[in-house]
């Protein structure tokens, strides 16, 4: 139900004065739209409430209102997790440092020199290694007017480096934009 076209919103009531649908024009079809989550067009009337809602008229009602804002909050949550996510990644570029830690193997000996029961220790890699990727690669560019010519060949920035470098500041322009109450939530 994305881009929905949705005027003239309004709720309905029962004849116990609950609301019990809303009424909205969607796509151009006037539609009685149950209150249920699971619903799609009740779906998209909370999403297109988030971030428009001019179809209710001059106000949003309530519960709609605290409805929508719940809608945006949680998306905004979850695309700035997803930002994070990505930003903590290894920058293809630089690779990553291989890292060791001493762990405890759960044994115990006797130590001489302390007088008392030590744990055996053990180096364990917690962190694998990978190394940078190549800053350019080398690739032939063929003429297209002449199909006999050989091939030249063209060095250019790695595809993997440009993508990674897209994708960072994508992720960084998400967390830079995100509201500090989503960001204190996360």
């Amino acid at each position: 139900m994305d881009n929905m076209t949705i005027i003239n919103a309004q709720y309905c009531q029962g004849s116990n004065g609950v609301n019990s649908c809303i009424k909205a024009t969607i796509d151009g079809t006037e539609l009685f739209v149950p209150l249920k989550t699971g619903n799609s067009h009740y779906a998209g009337i909370v999403a297109a409430t988030a971030t428009d809602g001019s179809f209710w008229g001059d106000t949003v009602p309530e519960p709609m209102a605290t409805e929508a804002a719940t809608w945006l909050f949680n998306q905004q949550l979850a695309a700035y997790r997803t930002a994070t996510a990505r930003l903590a990644q290894y920058i293809v570029s630089v690779g990553r440092a291989e890292v060791v830690e001493s762990q405890a193997t759960g044994e115990q000996v006797w130590d001489e020199d302390t007088m008392e029961m030590v744990d055996v220790m053990h180096d364990v890699t917690t962190v694998t290694e990978v190394e940078p990727v190549e800053a350019t690669v080398t690739r032939l560019v063929y003429d297209e007017t002449d199909h006999m010519a050989e091939p030249t060949e063209e060095t250019i920035e790695n595809p993997v480096i440009t993508t990674d470098v897209a994708e960072r500041a994508d992720a960084q322009a998400v967390v830079d934009g995100t509201p500090a109450a989503v960001v204190a939530a996360a």
